[in-house]
């Protein structure tokens, strides 16, 4: 078997998931190698403006497609969350990694000794957090339309804008007093060592997560057999992303939609699957779940997201 080239954003996050995915291959396919190939993305070039007004999560993907049908890598690894609803129709997912923890977080600040600042609430005390949140007057960095709604609804009266650059960055604004808070994904956390940085993890209940949070996807080209992938791809995972995925796409979701679906397998032959779906305003909010049948876990997602419609 020759050298497969993984291409990835030059993020660490993404570095450290792309060699996740390759060590995960390489334990269950023996004779695979494999090389990373990192690439700059318009999204990570991009850092002064929110997502969804310079083009949505199609601006962390577009290179990578392109690399891949011009043969410069032979896949790719996406947090499953970025891949865009539509995908270039010469590519395609090829498999799934195991699920970590999908859920949102809140991370408070830090001292330069890396304690909690003095005065500083029990994050479990959500009402306790919101009253010391207004009163430091600094905002809640989220970048997700998603995010940023269901915060609203958790804490009340505290004020939430856009956070752009990578975790470390977003961490040391935090830090630096830009932010009284910020909210992000469980797993980057968990990838990069960061899990101490966890204040509050937010159930499902509080805040749903984004569609495939926590699940690696690996694309490929849609020609490409890519027999490696057979041992890896986790059914669990595969079968909730598809469902996830099918949901939001139904909804026509992009970045400005704010909209959430989180499957969790019950038993062999089902999955349960609960939506969101909002207007960009907020004013209208739904949310509904399903028992949905594993074979036709798609189609039955797409049915319950256009029951909100």
């Amino acid at each position: 078997m020759s050298v497969v080239r993984i291409g990835t954003r030059k993020s660490l996050l993404a570095m450290e998931q792309a060699r996740l995915v390759g060590e995960g291959v390489r334990a269950r396919c023996p004779g695979f190698a494999y090389e990373l190939v990192g690439l700059t993305t318009t999204g990570d070039r991009i850092q002064d403006k929110p997502l969804d007004k310079i083009g949505g999560k199609g601006l962390f993907v577009r290179e990578l497609d392109r690399a891949l049908v011009t043969g410069e890598i032979d896949a790719a690894v996406h947090s499953l969350k970025d891949l865009p609803a539509e995908l270039d129709p010469r590519i395609r997912v090829a498999g799934f990694s195991p699920r970590e923890d999908p859920r949102d977080v809140l991370a408070l600040p830090r001292t330069a000794a890396g304690t909690p600042l003095p005065g500083a609430p029990d994050p479990r005390d959500v009402r306790a957090l919101a009253a010391w949140l207004q009163a430091r007057r600094l905002p809640v960095g989220c970048s997700s339309a998603r995010r940023r709604l269901q915060l609203q609804a958790l804490l009340p009266g505290v004020p939430v804008e856009p956070v752009r650059g990578n975790v470390n960055t977003r961490l040391a604004k935090l830090d630096n007093g830009q932010y009284g808070a910020l909210v992000l994904a469980a797993a980057g956390l968990k990838r990069l060592g960061l899990a101490a940085r966890i204040d509050r993890a937010l159930a499902p209940e509080e805040m749903l997560p984004s569609a495939g949070q926590g699940i690696m996807a690996v694309t490929v080209r849609a020609d490409d057999r890519a027999s490696w992938m057979d041992g890896y791809s986790d059914e669990d995972a595969s079968a909730c992303g598809r469902a996830e995925r099918a949901f939001t796409r139904a909804l026509g979701a992009d970045c400005a939609m704010p909209c959430a679906a989180y499957a969790v397998p019950r038993g062999e032959g089902s999955l349960w699957l609960r939506g969101l779906y909002a207007t960009p305003d907020g004013r209208i909010c739904l949310r509904d779940e399903a028992v949905l049948a594993r074979d036709a876990c798609e189609e039955e997602a797409a049915a319950l997201a256009r029951s909100l419609l």
